[in-house]
């Protein structure tokens, strides 16, 4: 049973309880102190256990990431003891406690173990650099009073995340240059595609407006020497035909010299049944009318309206009538151009003296004299 005595002092309160160089405990007068006799049983409170200031080694904090201190685990060992209590029979000799070496144990049992570069998965973790700043950071800590434990993780190594930080934003970086430099190669190159479809799209049109312009002068050229060949044939086409008509006014004449022109071919009057069928040449009585052309005098005599008529026939077969003749020279046989064949008169269906003259070609219905006359050169 417990008694009511006071408790003794702790053992680290008694300069003769000690603990050796590991640490163990040695009891009461184990170093051949005082304090032998009766002891009584000894119930550790909070108040009355006081941690063990002893001796203690900090272990080298190795590549593994591992800190252990062997004074720190005895003195835990102790607490627990402790904590479930100690017991002393009274009247029994006192027992030294031998504790052992906990840390050397550890010590002992780290140095077995293999290197944590050589763990799988993990030694690509803990760079040489990492191991080296946990080993100053692990001889920084001997001589300080709580020795830092627990593993050494990635966390805890910014060179080794640097690094790999670098190597990958590196990497983003030389990926993200490379898809530019991809971007601006496509870009170049789609700028000189659309550049020589460009050119090429202007060549092509340079090539066909010079073209048109090509064909364009080409055509105006051609019309310039269709135009000119077509003057020259004019100009050689109206030669011809002055020529010709210079030749036909040697062989044609006007029927009368001296005349004034009054009622035309188709024109109407109350004093023919029809249109007028000739052109009237009005001269005074008795002028001479001459043979327009060579040919044969075919009619000769009086024709009713007409009065008296010479009907004078080419040799292309035309008939030239001349009418109202107040006189006949030559009522047949062949007369040539200029020859006097009658007389101006106004016999006939008639309101003055002039010369009705009618053209017939192939002695069929009459034409207007006048462009007859001067398609044959005669001026009138």
């Amino acid at each position: 049973m417990a008694s009511n005595r006071p408790a003794p002092e702790s053992p680290s309160a008694q300069s003769a309880h000690e603990f050796d160089d590991r640490g163990a405990f040695q009891g009461p007068g184990a170093g051949g102190g005082e304090g032998d006799g009766p002891w009584e049983e000894w119930n550790p409170t909070e108040e009355s256990t006081r941690s063990a200031r002893g001796k203690h080694r900090v272990v080298k904090q190795r590549s593994g990431g591992l800190s252990r201190g062997g004074t720190v685990l005895g003195v835990g060992v102790i607490a627990a003891v402790g904590a479930s209590g100690m017991a002393s029979a009274e009247g029994r000799p006192p027992v030294p406690i031998s504790m052992p070496d906990v840390g050397g144990m550890a010590d002992d049992l780290s140095e077995k173990l293999p290197d944590a570069k050589d763990l799988p998965g993990i030694g690509e973790l803990i760079s040489d650099e990492g191991s080296a700043g946990a080993d100053a950071a692990s001889a920084s800590a001997k001589g300080a009073s709580a020795p830092a434990a627990g593993p050494l993780t990635r966390a805890a190594q910014p060179g080794a995340d640097a690094g790999s930080g670098a190597d990958a934003g590196e990497a983003l970086r030389s990926r993200i240059l490379q898809q530019a430099d991809a971007q601006q190669d496509a870009g170049e190159q789609e700028a000189r595609e659309a550049a020589e479809k460009a050119a090429v799209q202007q060549a092509a049109t340079e090539a066909a407006a010079h073209q048109k312009s090509a064909e364009k002068a080409a055509a105006a050229k051609k019309a310039a020497e269709m135009e000119a060949k077509r003057k020259a044939e004019e100009a050689a086409r109206r030669k011809a035909e002055a020529e010709r008509l210079a030749n036909l006014a040697k062989s044609f004449t006007v029927p009368v010299s001296s005349y004034t022109l009054t009622a035309s071919f188709g024109q109407a009057g109350d004093r023919w049944a029809a249109d007028h069928t000739g052109q009237d040449f009005a001269a005074p009585t008795g002028t001479p009318v001459k043979a327009v052309h060579s040919g044969t005098i075919t009619q000769a005599g009086w024709a009713g309206s007409y009065g008296y008529r010479i009907v004078l026939t080419l040799d292309d077969g035309t008939e030239l009538w001349f009418c109202h003749l107040s006189s006949m020279v030559k009522t047949s046989g062949k007369v040539n151009t200029g020859d006097v064949i009658g007389r101006v008169g106004a016999t006939g269906n008639v309101t003055g003296p002039h010369l009705h003259l009618e053209v017939r070609p192939d002695a069929g219905d009459p034409i207007d004299p006048m462009p007859w006359l001067r398609d044959h050169g005669l001026r009138v």
